[in-house]
């Protein structure tokens, strides 16, 4: 990121934007969140989706704001907060493959605001990572103030995509959900996958 050096502050926001929505990805995590929510009322996916961006944006901002220092002090590296997250990662998405505990009063419970959606989906250890770096690369206040914006704004992006996702589960119907939550499960467990690659690569110097 050295050539953001003497850019302005709103190409800089404009920049760290379209990072983080990529990074991020809203449309990736569209058919994990309608199979984890596919058996809720109609209200309570929209209310969902908005807190699963909302435990997004809440990850991300303390990152921003400390995530160098939490990190330094607990000794963690980056590789095994991805290898971590791989890992729950893959938990999740053997559930979604298997069926297992879909639509029980059990999983009717569970917030999957919280997790998986809100982190490590979304805000994942390639987000956290991301977001630090452009923190440190935010030199002036404004350019501060323009990130501020980008990452409230990525966020609304994401709760605006997963909120109108959750029409098509009206006209997928049951069967469709199911073959939906098959679908999630396969591609959650290839990101997961992804994740545990990079971090043994991050470890062995690969």
């Amino acid at each position: 990121m050295n050539d953001l050096v003497g850019i302005s502050a709103v190409t800089f926001g404009i920049q760290a934007f379209v990072t983080l929505l990529v990074i991020l990805d809203p449309p990736g995590a569209t058919p994990v969140f309608l199979a984890l929510v596919s058996h809720r009322p109609a209200r309570e996916r929209v209310r969902l989706a908005w807190q699963g961006a909302g435990v997004s944006l809440f990850v991300i901002v303390i990152f921003a704001l400390f995530g160098k220092l939490i990190l330094d002090y607990l000794h963690v590296s980056v590789n095994a907060l991805q290898g971590a997250g791989g890992l729950l990662l893959l938990l999740i998405s053997l559930e979604l493959l298997t069926g297992k505990d879909s639509g029980t009063e059990k999983a009717a419970n569970v917030n999957v605001a919280l997790v998986p959606l809100g982190t490590p989906l979304l805000a994942g250890p390639g987000a956290i990572v991301t977001t630090i770096l452009w923190v440190q690369n935010a030199h002036t206040t404004n350019m501060k103030i323009t990130l501020a914006i980008a990452i409230v704004a990525v966020h609304c992006v994401i709760g605006l995509t997963l909120m109108f996702s959750t029409k098509i589960l009206g006209l997928i119907k049951d069967s469709g959900v199911s073959l939906a939550a098959r679908i999630a499960g396969l591609l959650l467990a290839a990101i997961s996958v992804e994740m545990l690659i990079q971090s043994i690569k991050g470890f062995f110097n690969l």
